[in-house]
């Protein structure tokens, strides 16, 4: 019977390291990155029977802290969008920064790829990324195994990123 590592015996130092420039390459900002790493190691921690490599757990460790720095960024947008003050109708807009502009071109490519998902796609999308429930949730919300939630997240996103690719072209 081969011998595996427990996870208390990890390397934890070196993957957090790792994982920080990952969440940080998906974020921009250091102090979120480093909220979104010390999410995912809570998660990890917590989760880590479910390590399929524990003798190399850093791919499985990259995943978790991926999901949540793209959980954080989902979450931050959508704060910022609805912290956004009403313009008094008298005054003058102010020009758009390019940063704002940036975020209103992300805003409609972003409308623009998920309008070319079905309904039942746009559902699984909403639920697990806008609802932030767990895969597992979704999948009891929509009654299927959670294996095919995983299955048809990982076809949704990969189909957006080519639609992302397109539209950027």
């Amino acid at each position: 019977m081969p011998q595996t590592r427990e996870p208390v015996h990890w390397e934890w130092a070196p993957a957090r390291q790792r994982c920080l420039r990952e969440a940080r390459r998906i974020l921009g900002n250091r102090d979120d990155a480093e909220e979104a790493v010390q999410e995912a190691f809570v998660r990890a921690w917590r989760k880590r029977a479910a390590c399929r490599t524990p003798g190399a757990p850093l791919p499985w460790l990259i995943q978790i802290t991926r999901n949540e720095a793209m959980r954080l960024a989902a979450r931050r947008s959508r704060r910022q969008a609805s912290e956004i003050p009403e313009a008094e109708p008298d005054a003058v807009p102010a020009p758009a920064s390019e940063t704002q502009i940036d975020r209103t071109l992300t805003t409609v490519a972003t409308e623009q790829a998920l309008s070319t998902l079905c309904e039942e796609e746009r559902r699984l999308i909403r639920l697990r990324y806008e609802e932030d429930l767990t895969q597992g949730q979704v999948a009891a919300a929509l009654g299927v195994p959670e294996g095919t939630v995983k299955v048809r997240l990982h076809r949704v996103r990969a189909r957006l990123r080519g639609v992302a690719r397109d539209l950027a072209a």
